[in-house]
């Protein structure tokens, strides 16, 4: 059983700055690929960014340059540094997690967290 967890999702103005957590229990860690995927109202979720073993990384180009994603494997926490932030990028966050880093990527991993709003004002 694996459980994910996001979190720092709020209210920013574009141009701003947000940091978004997501915490993971019940696996070790290092062992998953971990990624976001972001979903606006009426819209489909979109792929953001993912993170695998051993330090492999992928952006959606729509991203790229402004967001980063970092882990901390001793705290079982993935992040999604986001910065210069467009009122385009207000949606729900999700965190993604499995053994397949092809998987995640292509929005079908095994674990989910329950989403952090983002809403950026223009």
């Amino acid at each position: 059983q694996v459980q994910l967890v996001e979190s720092g999702g709020g209210l920013v103005q574009a141009g701003g700055s947000l940091r978004l957590s997501c915490a993971a229990s019940g696996r070790t860690f290092s062992s998953y690929a971990m990624g976001w995927f972001r979903q606006a109202p009426g819209k489909e979720r979109e792929f953001v960014a993912a993170s695998w073993i051993p330090g492999q990384i992928y952006y959606a180009d729509s991203v790229k340059g402004r967001f980063t994603i970092s882990r901390d494997n001793a705290k079982n926490t993935v992040y999604l540094q986001m910065a210069s932030l467009k009122p385009e990028d207000t949606a729900v966050y999700y965190c993604v997690a499995d053994s397949n880093s092809r998987k995640v990527v292509a929005g079908t991993g095994d674990y989910w967290g329950k989403g952090t709003l983002v809403t950026v004002s223009s």
